[in-house]
C-alpha cells in the first residue's frame, strides 16, 4: 500500500507576506479609478494598525466589513487587471524568505502546498502561481453583471479553514496526521490544530500562549527578502543576509522536528527557522 500523501498549509498575511495582502494593492486600486484618495489614506492607516498590534478576531471581522464596503461595485476585470499589472512589484518585495525556503523544503519532501488565506481569491491566487503553490484555498466574493455586490460567498476565516483543509485532504488523500500547518494569528487556532505538525510563525500574544501551553514550535521570521536578492542580483549586503536567514532557519527547523520525534511536546518549547 503506497504512503499516504501530506500537504502543508500557509496561512498568507504575516506568515508568508509581511503585510494583508489586500491592502498592500491599495495603491495600485487607486492607480485604476477603483479607490479614492481618502480610501488610500484608510487602508494605509488599516494597514499600520494589522502590523502594528495583530489582528484578533473583531479586528479581522472591522477589516473584512470595511474592505466588502469597499469593494461594493468595483469592476472585477479591473481588480484582476490591476493585480496582475503590479503582482510582482507589490508583493515580491514583502515575501518572507524563511517562507519561501519552506515552501521548497516541503516540496522537495514530495508534499503539496496550500496557501488559506482570508483575503479574496482575485488576490490570493495569483500570490500561489507566483509562489508556486499547489492549491489556494481563499475567501469569494459574489459577483453580478461583472460587478463585486458587497456580499460574502466563502469565508476562509477560522473554522472554516480547518473545515477546507479536511475537505481538500479527504479529496487529495492526505493524511492529516503527517500535515504541517504555519499561521501567526490565534485565530487559526482550527487551522493548526487540524494537522499533526503545527507551527506559530511570528506568533500574536494569544498564539504564542496557545503554543507554549501545547508545545507547538515558534517560528521567528524575520524581515523580507526581494526576489533580486535571492537571486542574487542585489548587493553583496543583501546576498549574505538573504543566506544567512536561510541557513539558519532550515537548521533550527530539523532541531525542532528530531526534537518532536523523540519526545513528546513540553510547555515552552520553541524553535526558530524552517522546517525538516
Amino acid at each position: 500500500m503506497p504512503p499516504a500523501r501530506s500537504a502543508a498549509f500557509f496561512d498568507l498575511d504575516k506568515t508568508i507576506i509581511a503585510k494583508s495582502s489586500t491592502l498592500a494593492f491599495s495603491r495600485p486600486f487607486y492607480d485604476g479609478g477603483l479607490l479614492s484618495r481618502r480610501a488610500v489614506l484608510r487602508s494605509a492607516y488599516a494597514q499600520f494598525m494589522f502590523a502594528a498590534s495583530g489582528a484578533d478576531h473583531d479586528q479581522l471581522e472591522k477589516m473584512r466589513n470595511y474592505l466588502t464596503q469597499m469593494i461594493t461595485g468595483w469592476d472585477v476585470e479591473v481588480v484582476r487587471q490591476s493585480v496582475a499589472e503590479t503582482l510582482h512589484a507589490i508583493i515580491d518585495p514583502i515575501v518572507y524568505d524563511e517562507a519561501v525556503e519552506l515552501i521548497e523544503l516541503h516540496h522537495a519532501a514530495g508534499r503539496d502546498v496550500v496557501i488559506v488565506s482570508a483575503s479574496g481569491t482575485e488576490v490570493v491566487e495569483p500570490i500561489g502561481e507566483m509562489l508556486g503553490a499547489d492549491h489556494v484555498v481563499a475567501t469569494r466574493l459574489v459577483e453580478e453583471d461583472g460587478k463585486y455586490t458587497g456580499e460574502v460567498e466563502y469565508y476562509a476565516y477560522g473554522p472554516n479553514k480547518a473545515k477546507a483543509m479536511r475537505e481538500l485532504a479527504e479529496e487529495r488523500g492526505y493524511d492529516l496526521d503527517a500535515c504541517f500547518a504555519y499561521s501567526d494569528s490565534e485565530t487559526d487556532a482550527p487551522m493548526l490544530e487540524t494537522v499533526g505538525h503545527p507551527f506559530a510563525v511570528n506568533p500574536d500574544k494569544a498564539l504564542r500562549r496557545l503554543a507554549e501551553e501545547n508545545g507547538w514550535p515558534i517560528l521567528q521570521f524575520v524581515s523580507p527578502v526581494s526576489m533580486r536578492a535571492r537571486l542574487g542580483l542585489d548587493t553583496r549586503v543583501a546576498k549574505a543576509a538573504a543566506v544567512g536567514v536561510v541557513a539558519v532557519g532550515v537548521g533550527a527547523i530539523a532541531l525542532a522536528m528530531v526534537g518532536r520525534r523523540r519526545r513528546p511536546a513540553r510547555r515552552g518549547f520553541r524553535a526558530v527557522g524552517g522546517v525538516r
